[in-house]
């Protein structure tokens, strides 16, 4: 596996070994799980060449947020993705991505959309997310890009972006990847307490009957997202928000959408959770 950690190498490497590849890109974070290989695992049956970048972006988090303490892990990535055939890995520094430094930084904004949820609880995060994405897809320049589900706002405000500014690149959503017990998997899991990591499946235990009480019991969404906060909060969370929204762009649902989601956002000690499942009425 190459790694190229500027962008005349990123280029480079591209220019020499793409000559009329396929190529899919999954970008991330790092401290990879298997939420991560199962994005590698499709993008390599999708495409021809897969390309990897592991950043943490700082230009989505917030003040007092766990930037400093975000879990990075170069090493253990390196052999995951190597075990994973990736071609590629692209391992920028801060001044790759902002040339000119963050107070010159130029942003991609998604309106409305970006603004919800956790953007509402997190403001400037989806405008950290839409600016450093668009930069690597203008880098790596795939055919598609490969986004896990579990991030589902992410995953609409890239879709949007890309729609907006005209750019070629296919964006793919991947199923949340679990533990056996329902939590969906999340580096930010290892902040979790033993006792905390218990109690932790209890959210998608709550939106799953959020789905049950809705497919079944025909439960207005305005009656099921307040007895999921109650539910939540008897299991030791912090809700931010539980919402049943319309699938494709995150609006509050009239009675004719038949394709929602519920979306839920809570804290369990000092870790933020987020999950949500997909409903077809």
């Amino acid at each position: 596996m190459i790694i190229a950690k500027n962008v005349p190498e990123l280029r480079a490497y591209l220019a020499q070994r793409r000559a009329g590849k396929r190529l899919a890109f999954v970008p991330t974070m790092g401290n990879l799980h298997a939420g991560h290989l199962k994005l590698i695992e499709v993008a390599r049956r999708l495409a021809d060449m897969v390309v990897v970048s592991i950043y943490v972006n700082p230009l989505q988090f917030g003040a007092n947020e766990d930037l400093d303490s975000y879990p990075r892990t170069p090493v253990e990535d390196c052999t995951a993705l190597e075990a994973q055939g990736v071609e590629l890995l692209f391992m920028p520094g801060d001044k790759e991505m902002s040339p000119r430094g963050r107070a010159a930084q130029t942003f991609v904004e998604v309106p409305v959309l970006s603004d919800v949820l956790c953007g509402a609880s997190r403001p400037g995060h989806f405008r950290g997310v839409a600016t450093v994405v668009n930069r690597l897809f203008n880098l790596v320049q795939p055919d598609l890009a490969l986004f896990g589900k579990k991030d589902y706002q992410q995953l609409l405000v890239i879709r949007l972006m890309v729609s907006d500014l005209g750019m070629p690149v296919e964006i793919v959503g991947v199923d949340t990847v679990r533990e056996s017990d329902g939590l969906a998997m999340s580096s930010r899991n290892n902040y979790l307490s033993p006792q905390e990591r218990q109690a932790a499946p209890r959210l998608y235990a709550v939106l799953g009957a959020v789905r049950e009480r809705i497919l079944k019991e025909r439960v207005s969404p305005a009656d099921a997202e307040p007895e999921a906060r109650v539910a939540l909060e008897a299991a030791g969370f912090r809700p931010d928000y539980v919402s049943v929204r319309r699938r494709d762009d995150l609006g509050v649902p009239a009675p004719a959408d038949k394709q929602l989601v519920v979306l839920a956002a809570a804290w369990l000690g000092r870790t933020r959770l987020i999950d949500n499942l997909e409903i077809d009425l």
